[in-house]
């Protein structure tokens, strides 16, 4: 684990109270860089994260159809943008975000409100690509 990139994930992240579950997963090494204590998303769910924010359609299309599955739990598919996906399992839900070498995904609880974690989750992205990731 990358020791600067687990400070973004416990701080820019889970310390911003809209994310209780994160991490920062490596698109060229395909393993996580950074993971918040008790968040573990499978390789075979991180590579379908990673097909519909790389663009396959083929992906994105069956994860529409069949649910988006993260550290084990189903969730709906409900928006997935050209480097960004947001879905949803009751009032629980996963954001996700590309950025140059790393997919980003956070988890928000029952309690937060989906739009602040999402824009959280995509901010880090955006600060992440202009530092090189």
């Amino acid at each position: 684990m990358d020791t600067d990139l687990q400070g973004y994930v416990d701080v820019s992240l889970i310390a911003s109270g809209h994310i209780d579950h994160a991490g920062i997963y490596s698109l060229t090494d395909e393993v996580f860089w950074a993971l918040s204590a008790g968040f573990n998303p499978s390789p075979e769910e991180m590579g379908v994260i990673v097909g519909i924010v790389k663009g396959d359609e083929a992906v994105k299309d069956r994860a529409f159809s069949d649910g988006l599955y993260v550290a084990g739990n189903r969730y709906i598919l409900t928006r997935a943008e050209s480097r960004s996906i947001y879905a949803r399992s009751g009032r629980t839900g996963i954001a996700a975000a590309k950025t140059n070498r790393t997919v980003i995904v956070g988890h928000h609880s029952e309690t937060a409100i989906a739009g602040n974690a999402n824009s959280t989750v995509e901010s880090l992205a955006d600060y992440l690509t202009g530092q090189g990731y």
